[in-house]
């Protein structure tokens, strides 16, 4: 029973520490947030879009969309069986939602990628400006004494030239 309870603590202490880290914080407000969105996008899919493509293809209702594979079965006013239905209309709409969610998250990583790829750029260039400042220039050979002149001229006298 100890052992139990030591354990117990032991993963309430360690479940503590998980949630306390900054990435697991980062990662609910990411999903509090995408949640939001999913209503904005959702929003937007049935409230605009899909109006807009019913009012394009002669006002149909795309939402209600559907292909009845077996009729309700009635007793009187009173449903016995339910109808059969493949909702068209609905799939058409989540496709829509996820391809607005997909093309707004690639534009996201995109603009993250090329912020990422433009900073490590300029650090690379700030690194090479620092180690080229660091280093000395190349020494320039030293000219030749005047000494040194004389006596290869004398040299290339001698030699005919």
């Amino acid at each position: 029973m100890a052992k139990e309870k030591k354990e117990k603590k032991g993963i309430v202490k360690e479940f503590k520490e998980f949630i306390t880290r900054g990435n697991v914080l980062d990662m609910a407000v990411g999903v509090i947030i995408a949640g939001a969105f999913g209503k904005i996008t959702a929003s937007l899919v049935n409230d605009v879009v899909m109006p807009f493509i019913g009012w394009i293809f002669g006002g149909a209702d795309l939402s209600k969309l559907n292909i009845v594979l077996r009729e309700a079965v009635m007793d009187g006013e009173e449903v016995v069986k339910e109808a059969v239905t493949i909702g068209i209309g609905t799939f058409i709409s989540t496709i829509i939602d996820f391809i607005i969610i997909a093309l707004i998250v690639f534009l996201i990583v995109r603009a993250f990628n090329r912020a990422r790829e433009a900073a490590e750029k300029k650090k690379a260039e700030k690194e090479a400006a620092e180690a080229a400042a660091e280093e000395p220039a190349p020494e320039e050979p030293a000219a030749p004494t005047t000494e040194e002149l004389l006596t290869e001229i004398r040299d290339l006298l001698r030699e005919g030239k």
